[in-house]
């Protein structure tokens, strides 16, 4: 059985091709995907709990993450939905994007699609709050999950991520103060935390994901590191991040891989801070590159990591 059940959406990606309009180069993305694909490269093996159209999105995501290693027995095929998906164009004012994520498969993932003999089974399991913004049934579906996963004493993880096309800011913090009251360990952007606890002060933003019941708080600052949270009255410890020239256009989310690596490594023993360090170190390779490719595994990352004393 898997070490990690990680529930989410998948997304299909067409990209608009700047020196021939009209036409696009496909695809993949979605929370889910960015974080299974890291954790299996770390090491670790992972289940993936989703829904997906039937149709050749659906049919190609599949074959994408068996490739890759991911056990796909959760991923369900809905006959009357439609995987989902986005386009994305580049603009005067920059990066723009339309969204099919309304109504899709993804959005009827429910309470009932968690198997929790594999949850027993789990070290970990991992979903976002892009996920729970789908609908109020995946909201339910990830509450589940982490609910199954406390009463048979599997650790949890969690991923904050605001979308204002989903929910709003208020339907967002219910959500979240719920989830984090189930998670042991909350990853936080230094953005979403700010607007969701209304301060811009680490120290306030660790003590608010604490009350809520967080139990680790890993708060990513981009360039400036990630800050460390191990418990309500915690020193918090601050890491640097390791230097990027630059970010890939069409790079793959830095935040999914770096959860992805922490809970695999987390899985195989490392201490906190041991995990921390590789993931940061697959977040700051990951984005060098565009795709899924750029994704370093285990081997890669160490050899970095070595390559930095």
């Amino acid at each position: 059985m898997p070490d990690i059940i990680t529930l989410g959406e998948l997304l299909w990606e067409m990209s608009a091709v700047a020196s021939e309009p009209g036409h696009y180069t496909l695809g993949f993305a979605g929370d889910a995907l960015g974080f299974a694909v890291t954790a299996v490269r770390q090491g670790a093996s992972v289940g993936l709990v989703t829904r997906v159209g039937n149709d050749p999105f659906g049919a190609q995501l599949r074959v994408l993450l068996e490739h890759e290693g991911v056990d796909c027995a959760g991923m369900v095929v809905d006959e009357r939905a439609v995987t989902g998906g986005r386009f994305l164009h580049q603009g005067p004012a920059g990066g723009q994007r339309s969204e099919v994520r309304a109504g899709t498969a993804a959005s009827s993932l429910a309470p009932g699609d968690i198997d929790g003999d594999a949850v027993a089974d789990a070290v970990f399991v991992y979903a976002s709050s892009l996920t729970q913004a789908l609908s109020a049934s995946a909201n339910a579906a990830v509450l589940a999950l982490l609910r199954e996963a406390r009463a048979q004493g599997v650790s949890t993880a969690f991923r904050v991520r605001l979308q204002p096309r989903l929910w709003t800011r208020s339907e967002a913090r219910e959500a979240i103060a719920a989830t984090f009251a189930l998670t042991d360990y909350a990853f936080l952007g230094y953005d979403d935390a700010r607007n969701l606890c209304g301060s811009d002060d680490v120290d306030v933003i660790m003590k608010w994901a604490h009350g809520l019941g967080a139990q680790v708080v890993l708060l990513t600052r981009g360039a400036e590191g990630v800050c460390i949270s191990q418990g309500a009255g915690a020193d918090v410890i601050a890491m640097a991040s390791f230097e990027v020239d630059r970010v890939a256009d069409g790079a793959i989310g830095a935040g999914d891989c770096f959860a992805g690596a922490t809970v695999a490594r987390l899985v195989a023993g490392d201490a906190l801070l041991d995990a921390v360090r590789h993931a940061n170190a697959a977040a700051s390779l990951a984005v060098r590159a565009s795709g899924l490719a750029a994704i370093p595994d285990r081997e890669r990352v160490r050899q970095f990591l070595a390559s930095q004393v």
